[in-house]
């Protein structure tokens, strides 16, 4: 998973993150019918791979040049993320993450066409 800490985000944040990341039934039991997404990460015993990815807060909205205001400072960014990845690996799962703030290259095999936002709503 891609993980991008805005300037906003919170220890609040992260709670509901992490139990939204092993949580959400994104994998399908192989003996329903039409592969319904009805099991957790956690349901199948999976592995988490967490990569920090500030740029997932570039705005392009206004000229040629992505804004990053939204993002947090690395400083505190790094932070958060340490913890969110603590969070999740109270789980029990393996949990891997790359290394904050480095240029990485990383390769992802996705098993089918789907890319999911998990943003929470303030209020």
């Amino acid at each position: 998973m891609l993980v991008g800490i805005a300037d906003t985000d919170t220890e609040s944040e992260l709670d509901w993150m992490a139990r939204k990341c092993l949580e959400l039934r994104l994998f399908p039991d192989s003996a329903s019918d039409g592969g319904r997404w009805d099991k957790s990460v956690q349901d199948i015993g999976g592995e988490l791979l967490v990569v920090s990815q500030f740029t997932l807060y570039g705005d392009c909205r206004k000229g040629r040049c992505p804004s990053f205001d939204r993002s947090a400072s690395p400083e505190a960014a790094e932070k958060l993320y340490e913890k969110f990845v603590e969070k999740l690996r109270q789980s029990g799962l393996k949990v891997e993450t790359g290394l904050f703030g480095a240029m990485m290259q990383v390769f992802i095999d996705n098993d089918g066409p789907v890319t999911l936002v998990l943003e929470r709503e303030s209020g």
